[in-house]
């Protein structure tokens, strides 16, 4: 039952909290300028809320000492990320650990909208987790 409400909390802010709230046009990036085994995906739609940039910014601030995961930002409303979000069944914003040899993917979606917002420190101390457990 606890985990139905966490699904239903986490589709709701989803939908609800990411609009009509326009800040700037961000095109696909990636921090790192080589490519790592490990990276740290989050897709985001055109129009970004609190929540999406926190997630965003306290990713980064997360894997900054880490040379061993690279950050990379998708857009999933740019037509040429279709295919990419497709294979990772996203359609808005969302995060992913992914291993490009195993192809291994971890979503840490509802983690990340769970304490982004209010519960930074709590956010950074749970993605580390993650990494650490990813394989």
């Amino acid at each position: 039952m606890k985990t139905k409400i966490i699904i239903v909390f986490t589709v709701f802010i989803t939908f609800f909290s990411c609009k009509n709230e326009v800040k700037e046009e961000i095109k696909p990036i990636v921090e790192n300028s080589k490519t790592t085994e490990i990276q740290l995906i989050q897709f985001h739609t055109e129009h970004r809320c609190v929540t999406c940039n926190n997630i965003e910014k306290l990713s980064k601030e997360t894997i900054k000492e880490n040379d061993a995961i690279s950050f990379v930002l998708y857009n999933v409303d740019d037509k040429k990320n279709e295919k990419l979000a497709e294979e990772f069944e996203a359609t808005g914003t969302s995060l992913y650990l992914y291993n490009s040899k195993t192809k291994a993917i971890k979503d840490l979606t509802e983690m990340a909208f769970m304490y982004a917002k209010n519960e930074g420190e709590k956010f950074k101390t749970e993605l580390q987790k993650e990494i650490s457990e990813f394989k």
